[in-house]
């Protein structure tokens, strides 16, 4: 059965809006993009000439960065792409495995940053912390003005949120860099630098943990988080002539784009009297507006107790 017509114009009024969201963050990726690459190179020069290993772990980290960065704009291109008959729900998942990436990455430099460190402990070596201090507050100021950049987008777009979430923590790094050379400057504490290393991985660590969870649970179709299923279930059974609900499944296709299928069996008579179409109206309404995560595709098949007692699922 064919969705209603109301339904179908507030599917236009969706992607019209997510165009116009993700061609602001085009531009915005872009912008940071080229900030972060211009600072990481900077930060590489100043740890060579401080020997600062917090530093180096910062411009380790704006590396994984800008190399996020340029996957996430090489993602919101490519998601922009229509949908076809091979890709029917378009490359709306190169988001998702865009963000999947950054966090591998990022996961990647924590551990290689954290090795490094406890060699400093077990070796010290001698910071300059002027030349440290310098390079560390030019990437303070080029991270406060990416967050500004990403920061009314990071919420529409997961691909987005996980650029948003790296200059975020380039930008604690910038702090911690910093913090640690002052305290090398005025007392000489040769542990002041890996201390803070320590402190920028652990900062960034969770985050990157939490972000490849989030990714595996959408690539896995798992339900949204908060989403309850069993209350979509009711709502449906709560319509008039509705029988039963079963092959309920909700997904997240990209972050921003939830999709729901399901069986709904209706009372045979409703086929005869005109009624499914406005049962269907009325759940498509339902699962599109009443809930904390709106539903943007829905597909419902209406059924009668005959057909749905004579079908087949493996699930």
């Amino acid at each position: 059965m064919h969705d209603h017509q109301l339904h179908q114009h507030s599917h236009v009024t969706f992607h019209a809006t997510a165009d116009a969201t993700s061609r602001q963050a085009l531009t915005r990726l872009g912008l940071v993009f080229t900030l972060s690459a211009v600072v990481m190179l900077a930060e590489f020069v100043g740890s060579l000439l401080s020997s600062s290993l917090t530093l180096l772990a910062d411009a380790g980290h704006m590396l994984v960065d800008s190399a996020g960065l340029l996957i996430a704009l090489s993602a919101a291109l490519i998601m922009r792409r229509p949908r076809s008959d091979r890709h029917t729900w378009g490359l709306a998942r190169v988001e998702v495995l865009s963000a999947a990436m950054q966090a591998g990455m990022l996961l990647t430099v924590c551990i290689a940053v954290t090795i490094e460190a406890i060699h400093r402990f077990i070796d010290p070596t001698q910071i300059h912390a002027g030349n440290m201090a310098i390079f560390a507050f030019v990437g303070l100021l080029a991270n406060l003005i990416g967050l500004m950049l990403l920061h009314g987008h990071s919420q529409h777009s997961l691909n987005t949120r996980a650029a948003f979430l790296e200059v975020l923590g380039d930008t604690f790094g910038s702090v911690a860099v910093l913090t640690a050379a002052g305290v090398t400057a005025w007392t000489g504490w040769e542990y002041a630098d890996p201390t803070a290393s320590l402190i920028v991985t652990a900062l960034m660590g969770p985050r990157a943990v939490s972000m490849l969870i989030r990714c595996t649970q959408i690539l896995l179709e798992s339900t949204p988080k908060n989403l309850n299923l069993a209350q979509v279930r009711e709502h449906i059974l709560a319509k008039p002539n509705v029988i039963d609900v079963h092959d309920l499944h909700v997904s997240r296709i990209s972050s921003s784009n939830v999709a729901l299928t399901a069986h709904v069996t209706i009372a045979p008579e409703c086929f005869h009297n005109g009624s499914a179409p406005d049962i269907l109206h009325a759940i498509q309404h339902c699962v599109s507006e009443h809930f904390p995560i709106p539903v943007s595709h829905c597909t419902i098949q209406l059924d009668i107790p005959q057909h749905r007692d004579h079908e087949h699922l493996n699930h």
